[in-house]
């Protein structure tokens, strides 16, 4: 793995949707081992989880373990292509693939879940990919292995965070029990296949790596943030969607590029600053068009229930539409004939 390579995995992780780790842990100290840290990320996770449940913080809920399972190794799958992703292609290459997710996402739950997006919210998200486009994408270097890893990473990342969201509103199970669930599924997947991704992306073996006193310190401390970020991860996904997440996702990356030329003087250009302006435009088309349909939607599900609480206490309403008798309160109060009137007349 030539220097120019790893310097681009390193400066490129730091922005990924995957940054579970302070910066200096690459920069500084050389340690460029994604994945295995990820899978690292993950048991600490599990072990904190499986603390917080003991202190009784959280119930536990098993459900149907094929799919947590399946979801566990999937999700983990996902991580280690983007991370192959990340090493075969260009930086520009790269931030192409994370601004597919959203679209691929929207594509796949409009077909396998007939999920409606509306024009606003389509216009909005193009809005917001073309200004992410700008300020992030610079050069695109094409390869055929980069572009297949890449197409395997997007599917399955989106796949993954769909099941996210799916999962928790199937089975009705909490973000926190999904995670605590599946976590051990996607540590094991990271752990078996992290070391050698890692030495195929660095050229380096990550147990002849020398543990210094200061690089563990980074590794707990970057585990323990992890745990954060992966419980905010899967309570986003399971409170909105998975396209929301993404936006925010993105909103994040702004506001990187954002502080550091504001705290850190990183270089920035015209195009930085029109490509983040645009971006702002789109979140926040898209937050305003969320909002209006969201009002819609209680306005019109409020209307429906009054209508079927009237119709539940208009007993008149019932007879007409053939819906039920009346009760017999109504009966008894109905005029009848007197039998003895009957037969006088």
């Amino acid at each position: 793995m030539i220097h120019g390579r790893t310097i681009a995995i390193s400066w490129n992780w730091r922005r990924s949707e995957n940054d579970r780790k302070p910066e200096a842990l690459i920069s500084t100290l050389g340690f460029t081992f994604a994945t295995t840290l990820t899978s690292w990320h993950l048991l600490v996770t599990f072990c904190s989880l499986h603390v917080a449940r003991w202190m009784r913080f959280f119930e536990h809920k098993p459900f149907d373990p094929k799919a947590v399972m399946g979801f566990g190794i999937l999700n983990g799958s996902s991580i280690g292509l983007l991370n192959l992703s990340l090493g075969f292609n260009s930086v520009g290459f790269y931030q192409m693939t994370k601004l597919a997710i959203i679209p691929c996402t929207v594509l796949l739950e409009t077909l396998f879940y007939r999920k409606k997006f509306s024009r606003n919210i389509q216009l909005a998200l193009t809005v917001l990919l073309f200004g992410v486009g700008i300020a992030t994408v610079t050069d695109l270097q094409l390869n055929l292995l980069g572009s297949v890893l890449s197409m395997f990473a997007i599917v399955t990342t989106c796949i993954a965070q769909i099941m996210t969201n799916t999962i928790q509103k199937k089975f009705k199970v909490s973000s926190t029990q999904l995670l605590y669930q599946s976590c051990p599924y996607q540590s094991i997947t990271l752990f078996i296949v992290g070391p050698f991704l890692d030495w195929l992306l660095t050229n380096q073996n990550v147990f002849a790596f020398n543990y210094t006193q200061n690089v563990v310190a980074f590794i707990v401390l970057s585990c323990l943030i992890s745990v954060s970020v992966n419980f905010s991860t899967f309570l986003v996904i399971g409170k909105t969607s998975p396209v929301t997440y993404q936006v925010l996702g993105h909103l994040k990356t702004c506001l990187v590029l954002t502080f550091g030329y504001v705290l850190l003087r990183d270089p920035f250009s015209w195009r930085n600053i029109l490509g983040i302006i645009i971006a702002m435009l789109g979140m926040i088309l898209y937050s305003y068009c969320c909002s209006i349909e969201s009002q819609q939607k209680s306005i019109e599900a409020a209307s429906l229930l009054s209508q079927v609480n009237e119709s539940e206490t208009d007993p008149l309403i019932n007879v007409e539409k053939g819906s039920g008798n009346l009760p017999d309160s109504v009966v008894a109060q109905a005029p009848s004939w007197n039998s003895s009137k009957d037969q006088h007349v």
